[in-house]
């Protein structure tokens, strides 16, 4: 791969952000230099320098927020991570709460916290515009490594040297699940395609999950190095692993397989990546100091060159050098056309017209893998006439057993006539099997095809399992579904009768009939067809779900017409899907505003403003443990506060008391109660001997005005 642009930083390059909305590129280096470069010819618009220098950087030990206006950093000596106003370069915050080091920072995509990890295991999160601490998320047994967001921002999941990953629902405030499946420490970690994670330990090891059903998909192959960096191409299409050997691998994320595994090469480690959509560029950091740039379609222009003049062995050629192209619509065409000859091509021969189907073939034949298939192909029909004559000889044996020799046969027609002769008989031989007078008869019918190893089979069970047939009919006719798939699961024989076709016929047109009456909205409908479709194997498992999904739809749209919040972000909290409609979005945008507005009150222990501001929510069940934890937030201010005004100390002990029977014991009360010691050293109250409800229990009916009373 080519080089298309390059800039020297002169240090390594420890972080990457596209901003789309301008063309600018936010690149920032082990010293914190932040630079904001025109993504066009790299000059800088703007920048300044934090200063802190990072001696090491496999985390993300800097994050940056999607609109600018935040910077997250480890300190130096890694004993803290701040957060600054990246307009004004002034500090907001800073976590010196780790028990140890902090290990890596991250800022949700809407800008609203920064969490900080740490090698004690917790994850704290600090409301970016007063900086005070938020929320903590599950902790871990060890460091974390990495701390990745959803999209969305209803999901983040941390990475440990525990080698778990804890995903938590944002939306609910409440923990998912713990994914448990890595041999080693997990380094890396990052979502993608809604319900999807990827996550990358220090064995080189990965792994794709399933986030809502907590399930290992599958595991990436071929990963031989230390995988520093990844990226994920902006139609999620492509994931780019950068390694600290310098290679970038490609893997498909539709089929998991690997593209290339030495797509690009580089002399220095790979310490930051980043994607540009617009122009489809895969952009590298190095660790000795440069940025550099690749077209992931390098050679595109050629191909469609290479096509207009039908040269496909350029096209081969150039497709080998970067197999990307091969996702491409110009590469689509040379596919469709190569499959559309070799089509017509088997027709010729299947006709005996040898020269029109070399002729065809002609401009496929300097392609070495193409050539082989051609050679292969003219090979097989070479003995097609031999079939031809055991087939219409009644040689049906050896006429079976030459076409499994040459598989290319079971597209012709002479070979589906056999076929359809073969199911017509068979099922004439099932219905004179019922009489016993016709058994002989039907045995008979049925000699031509003895054998046959793949028809041998299906004739012994017909002659042993007659009354089998007749409960399958009869199962049918009675529309009982259930039983008819059970008889065919322990009677392979009954997939060869014309009853079996016609029934999977039904399935389909059953599954079409959901899917349109889906589309058009006509959800009754569409369940109707789909309670019929569970008893049905291969759709069952859709078909639960599907209906399900209709459920909470049905319900979630008569909330938004009977205007009852509290069942609409019920059900947007079981189906996530629902919140990508445009009521959903509408309920969480107002959701997030409201909560944005509450936090501003919340900062200073204002119950009443955060109580007016969240009134419509607090009958939302799906509500409760976000509700708990701004009114929990607002209680801690209010004892901060107390502190501050030096108000007497049976008062604020009265306030903690109060705090651990509403919420229990939090990190926020943990942190609270050491500040309280320090200013009040003669107190005799002990967190540990007090009574401690939990913040999952906590209830609206729990609110009071003020903690301290």
């Amino acid at each position: 791969m080519q080089v298309i642009k390059s800039k020297s930083i002169a240090k390594p390059v420890i972080m990457l952000k596209m901003y789309t909305e301008d063309n600018t590129l936010l690149v920032v280096d082990d010293e914190t230099t932040i630079r904001f470069l025109d993504n066009s010819d790299l000059t800088l618009k703007d920048g300044f320098k934090a200063g802190i220098k990072h001696k090491t950087y496999k985390t993300s030990v800097v994050a940056f927020s999607n609109d600018k206006y935040y910077l997250a950093s480890l300190s130096e000596d890694a004993k803290e991570s701040r957060l600054f106003n990246a307009k004004t370069k002034k500090l907001i915050s800073k976590v010196d709460r780790h028990h140890g080091e902090a290990s890596c920072v991250a800022i949700d995509p809407l800008n609203r916290f920064m969490l900080s990890g740490g090698d004690d295991g917790k994850v704290f999160a600090i409301d970016v515009k007063s900086g005070k601490l938020m929320f903590t998320l599950p902790s871990h047994i060890d460091t974390i490594n990495d701390i990745a967001f959803s999209k969305n921002a209803n999901w983040v999941a941390t990475a440990s040297f525990d080698r778990k990953i804890s995903v938590y629902n944002i939306v609910t405030m409440t923990p998912k699940d713990r994914l448990k499946a890595h041999a080693a420490p997990i380094m890396k970690i990052k979502f993608f395609q809604k319900n999807k994670l990827i996550s990358i330990d220090r064995d080189a090891k990965a792994i794709i999950w399933d986030i809502h059903t907590s399930k290992v998909i599958t595991r990436l192959q071929g990963i031989h190095d230390e995988v520093r960096q990844m990226v994920i191409s902006d139609d999620e299409r492509f994931l780019f692993l950068g390694t600290h050997l310098g290679y970038v691998l490609v893997y498909d994320l539709e089929t998991y397989e690997p593209i290339t595994t030495r797509f690009v090469k580089i002399s220095s480690p790979i310490t930051a990546m980043e994607f540009d959509g617009v122009n489809n560029h895969l952009i590298l950091g190095t660790e000795d100091g440069f940025l550099i740039y690749y077209d992931i379609f390098e050679g595109l222009e050629e191909i469609k060159t290479f096509l207009q003049n039908k040269q496909f062995e350029e096209i081969q050629e150039r497709t080998e050098k970067n197999p990307l192209l091969k996702y491409t619509n110009v590469y689509d065409l040379v596919s469709n056309l190569w499959e559309r000859s070799l089509e017509k091509a088997q027709i010729a021969l299947e006709s005996g017209d040898t020269n029109k189907a070399q002729l065809l073939l002609s401009q496929f034949k300097d392609i070495p893998s193409k050539n082989k298939l051609i050679q292969k192909l003219f090979q097989d029909y070479s003995q097609y006439p031999k079939f031809i004559e055991l087939a219409k000889s009644g040689k049906l044996a050896l006429a079976y057993s030459l076409a499994n020799a040459c598989p290319v046969y079971k597209n012709t027609k002479l070979y589906k006539a056999l076929e359809a002769k073969w199911k017509t008989s068979f099922a004439k031989a099932q219905k004179m099997m019922l009489n016993p007078k016709t058994t002989q008869a039907a045995k008979d019918l049925l000699i031509p095809y003895r054998g046959i190893s793949e028809k041998t089979k299906f004739i012994q069970e017909l002659f042993t399992k007659s009354n089998i047939y007749m409960r399958f009919r009869e199962s049918i006719s009675k529309k009982d579904f259930k039983m008819a798939m059970q008889l065919i699961k322990q009677n392979p024989f009954l997939t060869e009768l014309p009853e079996y076709t016609t029934l999977m016929s039904f399935a389909d047109n059953l599954y079409f009939k959901s899917q349109a009456a889906l589309q058009k909205g006509e959800l009754h409908d569409a369940t109707k067809f789909l309670t019929i479709l569970k008893d049905f194997d291969d759709f069952k498992d859709e078909a639960v779900s599907t209906i399900k999904e209709v459920e909470v739809r049905q319900k979630f749209y008569l909330a938004i017409k009977s205007n009852n919040m509290a069942d609409a972000y019920d059900a947007m909290t079981v189906y996530e899907e629902l919140q990508e409609t445009r009521e959903g979005q509408q309920l969480q945008n107002q959701w997030n505003e409201d909560l944005s507005t509450a936090n501003t009150y919340a900062v200073n222990g204002d119950v009443i403003g955060v109580r007016k501001v969240l009134e419509k929510y607090l009958a939302i069940s799906s509500k409760y443990m976000s509700l708990a934890t701004i009114f929990s937030w607002c209680y801690i201010s209010q004892l901060e506060n107390a502190i501050n005004t030096k108000i007497e100390k049976i008062s604020i002990e009265k306030g903690i008391k109060n705090y651990l029977s509403l919420f229990g014991e939090t990190d926020q009360i943990d942190n609270f109660y050491e500040t309280f010691k320090e200013q009040y050293p003669d107190t005799k109250l002990n967190m540990e001997l007090l009574p401690k409800n939990s913040l999952s229990l906590w209830r609206p009916s729990m609110i009071v005005k003020s903690i301290l009373e």
